[in-house]
């Protein structure tokens, strides 16, 4: 089979199929004949390790391939499903220039053919354990468990058991989490109308409740000291970092001098704190505020912003913002992560819960902003999570 070969007509618009971009001819050529779409996709990752970025004038390799496997796994299909899975897992040129890109397309055919295939059709897929981790096939497997446990399939099928409890004995990130969706996830990529992002002070308070400031908030932020722990801020900050949020988040942790009375943990303790986040909070236009909020919605938020990539980035799929999202939260709580998922959750709801809203210099208001503000069960303790996204030419 040449270039040409799948592309009906003759003349001038015998264009070689990875010039065209129309979705809907690819799909029908998925559907009627697979195994030359599967064909050409091995040609052009032949010609990819061959020749390198300069063998195409237009799209890139992985481009190519990928707009093949999203035509593969969007059509139902065992075969499909098969060729789909091979060409992510074995097709994408394995050079450090297309890793990133590899990285992506593994998740979102691992999140496709999901979504559109039958479980019994992809079930075969997961026959043969694997041996290591850095081999792409066994990735974009772990990314299809991964996408099961989010829709809570796939559990008491034996090859998936298998293949699950053959990921934890390598260790693979993803194999720590659980393989049912629990219900503090119970909002992870539900759409509501009407709830985007929270950039106004009408739209918090619409939300949650706002809790007044008080002078032993105050007191107790002036007293605070805090707690250096760069390892623990990152895996807080992992759901922005790792999504390409435009700015660097702020993690901070603060020891008390005495037990906060909860009534107090509001803004006026966040007002003392030495935050970057609330330098020069007063000099703007707009009132500091502070609302309760609970675990499941500061999770989600996390989620959310791992999984819908910041405008300097992209998204990571839905086992991976999971992972970061998971991570944030141990972290920001403080738990080591070996503690049990469920123990996590019942430590989850000892804990108080705050979002924030300031205008300083260090929020944008335009794109997205969260900050969060968490005490632990002994009141002796804060942690503070505060991350702002924007358009690069909204920046001053």
């Amino acid at each position: 089979m040449n270039d040409n070969e799948l592309m009906p007509g003759g003349g001038a618009s015998r264009r070689p199929f990875w010039e065209r971009s129309d979705p809907a001819e690819l799909k029908q050529l998925a559907e009627s004949r697979p195994e030359e779409l599967y064909q050409a996709a091995e040609q052009v990752s032949g010609r990819a390790f061959v020749e390198g970025p300069a063998g195409f004038e237009g799209p890139s390799a992985v481009r190519i391939v990928g707009r093949i496997a999203e035509a593969l796994a969007d059509t139902r299909s065992r075969d499909c499903a098969r060729f789909a899975v091979d060409i992510v897992g074995r097709l994408v040129p394995p050079d450090p220039e297309h890793r990133q890109g590899g990285d992506r397309l593994r998740r979102s055919i691992a999140e496709k053919l999901v979504k559109n295939q039958q479980l019994r059709d992809l079930e075969p897929l997961f026959g043969d354990l694997p041996e290591e981790l850095e081999d792409p096939a066994v990735e974009v497997r772990a990314c299809m468990l991964g996408e099961f446990a989010m829709i809570g399939a796939g559990r008491g099928r034996p090859a998936l058991d298998a293949y699950a409890e053959r990921l934890r004995e390598l260790g693979h990130p993803l194999a720590r989490l659980p393989r049912v969706r629990l219900d503090i996830e119970h909002r992870f990529g539900v759409r509501v109308r009407g709830f985007g992002s929270v950039k106004t002070p009408d739209q918090l308070r619409s939300r949650f409740s706002e809790i007044p400031p008080t002078d032993g908030g105050a007191a107790a932020g002036r007293t605070a000291v805090e707690r250096s722990d760069t390892e623990r801020a990152g895996m807080a900050s992992e759901p922005f970092t790792v999504s390409g949020w435009s700015d660097e988040p702020e993690a901070r942790f603060f020891a008390l001098s005495n037990s906060l009375d909860p009534d107090d943990l509001n803004i006026s303790l966040v007002k003392e704190l030495p935050l970057e986040s609330m330098a020069g909070e007063g000099t703007r236009r707009g009132r500091a505020l502070a609302c309760h909020t609970t675990p499941d919605d500061v999770l989600n938020e996390l989620f959310a912003a791992a999984h819908n990539g910041g405008v300097e980035g992209q998204g990571q799929g839905g086992p991976y913002a999971r992972l970061h999202a998971w991570n944030s939260l141990y972290a920001l709580m403080g738990l080591p992560d070996d503690i049990p998922f469920s123990e996590a959750v019942r430590r989850a709801s000892d804990h108080r819960w705050l979002r924030f809203m300031a205008f300083t210099d260090w929020f944008h208001h335009d794109t997205a902003d969260l900050a969060f503000a968490v005490l632990d069960p002994s009141r002796t303790r804060v942690a503070v999570l505060a991350a702002t996204d924007t358009d690069a030419d909204a920046h001053f």
